[in-house]
C-alpha cells in the first residue's frame, strides 16, 4: 500500500505520515504541490492525500492534474474546519473523499484504505482487460495473494515446458481454468480437450478416449477419432482422474509411456503429440496405497504437481474475484453493477465458501440479478444482505447469502414495525462500530448527519455526545 502526502505544515505532515506508516502504507511526503510534481504518475499504484490550502498551487490544482493523468487515481482532500465550499468543489472535481481538520487517525486510515482497495481493483481490472485483449480465449487466473502469486510463477516456469501436470484442488477451486491457462502458456497450437473421467460410463470410455474403427463393435458403422487423437498438438485435460476405472488406467498408462495409441478394433499405432494435464480432488498417492489408483500412473502424470488453494486460504483475493465476476454477470444479463460497503466485503471475506471460487461466482450472479438483497451499509457484525425478519448475526459457517424465514403467524409484527426494529438495530450497531461517533456512523451508513440525528431522536437512542449539525 502506497500514499503520496502533500501537506505544508511540518508538524501535521509528520504526524499524518506516521499515522499512515503505522497503518501499513509506504509514504512519500511533500511540503507543496510543486515538490510533489515528480511523484505524480498515471501508473501510480497508491493514493494521494493532499491539503487544499497550500503555498503556490492548491490541492484543487493537484486534483486537476491527477484527474488529467488518470481519472481513476484516488485523491483524498483535507479541508479546514467549516470549509464546506472547498470540500464540495473538491468532490465535484472528482476527489475520492474529503477529510475535515481536525481528524481522527482512524478516520484518515479508513478513507485511505478504502481508496487503496479501489485503486488496486482498478489496476487489476485494467491488467485483466489488457491480457484478455491479447488472449481473448484464455480465462483469467485472478488473484494477488501470496498463494496465487506462487502459482502464477509456477505457471510461467512450467507452462512452456510441455511436461505432464497433475493439479490438486477441491471442487470449485478452478482446476479447469488453471489447465486452460497452462495450455495457453504452452504455445501449443492444437485443441484443448477437456474430459470428465467421472462422467463417462466405463462401457464407452475406451471408445471416447482412444477412438474406434468401423465394425469394432455393434453400432460402430464408421471410424471415429478419439479425444486423445483429436487433441494432437494440443492439451488433454483429464478431470476427476481418480474416478477412472483401474482397467482403463492401465491402457492410459501404456499410451502415455509410448506416446502412441491404437483405436478400438485397429492394429495401427498412431503417434500422439499432446500434453496431459490431470486433475483430482482426492489424494492420489493415498488412493494408490489403498489399491484404488495405480501408483505407476500417478508418477507418470505427476511429473509436476500444482496445488490450488481453497478460497478461504486466499481471502485477500475475494474483492478482486467478486468485482470480476460481478462485471461479467452485469454484462451478460444487461444489469447495473451493484455496489457494496467495506463492512459487507469484510463479512464476505470472513465467510467459509465451501464451494470455493465456483460458489463465489454464483453469488456474484445472484447479486447482479438482485436475488440477494444487501443492506445499504451494514455494520461489520451484521450480515451484508438482509430481508425483513431475519436475524442480524448469521450462524457460524452459514452460507454467505443464507437468510432466515421472516416471522409469521399471530406473533408477527406489522411490516412497518419490522422495518423500524431493523433500522433501529442497524443504527445501534453502526454507532457501536464507530465508537459512538455520530459523524463516522453517518458516513458508514451513507446518510447525512442530520438524518441520523433525527432517527436517533425517533428511536430514543442515546449517544452521550452533543448534537453538531452539518454546516
Amino acid at each position: 500500500m502506497q500514499a503520496i502526502l502533500i501537506e505544508d505544515e511540518a508538524a501535521l505532515r509528520l504526524a499524518t505520515q506516521q499515522t499512515l506508516e503505522l497503518g501499513g502504507f509506504t509514504v512519500q511526503a511533500a511540503a507543496s504541490a510543486e515538490a510533489a510534481q515528480a511523484l505524480l504518475r498515471a501508473d501510480y499504484e497508491g493514493v494521494i492525500v493532499t491539503d487544499v490550502r497550500l503555498p503556490g498551487k492548491s490541492g484543487l490544482d493537484v486534483l486537476a492534474q491527477v484527474t488529467a493523468l488518470d481519472g481513476e487515481l484516488p485523491v483524498i482532500v483535507v479541508t479546514g474546519h467549516g470549509d464546506v465550499e472547498m470540500a464540495v468543489a473538491a468532490m465535484r472535481a472528482g476527489a475520492y473523499d474529503f477529510i475535515e481538520k481536525p481528524f481522527a487517525a482512524e478516520r484518515l486510515l479508513d478513507a485511505v484504505r478504502r481508496a487503496q482497495e479501489r485503486r488496486t481493483l482498478v489496476l487489476e481490472n485494467r491488467r485483466l482487460r489488457s491480457d484478455r485483449a491479447l488472449h481473448p480465449d484464455t480465462p483469467d487466473l485472478i488473484g494477488r495473494s501470496s498463494a496465487m502469486e506462487r502459482l502464477k510463477t509456477l505457471v510461467r516456469n512450467v507452462g512452456p515446458a510441455g511436461v505432464d501436470i497433475l493439479i490438486n484442488g477441491q471442487t470449485g477451486t478452478g482446476k479447469e481454468v488453471l489447465a486452460r491457462v497452462l495450455h495457453a502458456a504452452s504455445g501449443r497450437k492444437g485443441n484443448f480437450v477437456a474430459i470428465n473421467c467421472g462422467a463417462l460410463p466405463e462401457s464407452v470410455f475406451e471408445s471416447e478416449i482412444f477412438g474406434h474403427e468401423a465394425g469394432a463393435f455393434t453400432g460402430a458403422q464408421k471410424r471415429r477419432i478419439g479425444k486423445l487423437e483429436y487433441a494432437n498438438g494440443g492439451t488433454v485435460f483429464l478431470d476427476e482422474i481418480e474416478t477412472m476405472p483401474l482397467a482403463l488406467q492401465v491402457k492410459l498408462l501404456r499410451v502415455l509411456q509410448e506416446r502412441k495409441l491404437e483405436r478400438l478394433g485397429g492394429n495401427e499405432g498412431i503417434p500422439l503429440d499432446c500434453r496431459i494435464i490431470a486433475a483430482s480432488k482426492a489424494d492420489l498417492l493415498s488412493l494408490s496405497s489403498q489399491g484404488l489408483f495405480r501408483e505407476d500412473l500417478y508418477y507418470r502424470i505427476g511429473v509436476v504437481t500444482l496445488d490450488l488453494p481453497r478460497l478461504r486460504d486466499r481471502r485477500d483475493d475475494i474483492p478482486l474475484l467478486l468485482a470480476h465476476f460481478v462485471q461479467e454477470a452485469a454484462l451478460r444479463y444487461q444489469r447495473p453493477v451493484p455496489t457494496w460497503s467495506a463492512e459487507q466485503m469484510a463479512a464476505w471475506q470472513a465467510a467459509e465458501w465451501p464451494g470455493n471460487v465456483r460458489e463465489l461466482r454464483n453469488f456474484a450472479e445472484r447479486l447482479v440479478l438482485g436475488v440477494v438483497q444487501m443492506a445499504p451499509a451494514a455494520p461489520l457484525a451484521a450480515p451484508a444482505f438482509v430481508t425483513a425478519g431475519m436475524p442480524l448475526s448469521p450462524p457460524v459457517g452459514a452460507s454467505p447469502d443464507a437468510v432466515a424465514s421472516p416471522v409469521t403467524g399471530d406473533n408477527a409484527a406489522s411490516l412497518p414495525q419490522q422495518v423500524d426494529d431493523f433500522e433501529r438495530t442497524l443504527i445501534e450497531r453502526a454507532l457501536a462500530a464507530a465508537g459512538h461517533n455520530v459523524a463516522l456512523a453517518a458516513d458508514n451508513l451513507g446518510v447525512p448527519r442530520k438524518t441520523l440525528y433525527d432517527k436517533l431522536k425517533k428511536y430514543q437512542i442515546g449517544t452521550g455526545r452533543k448534537y453538531q449539525p452539518d454546516a
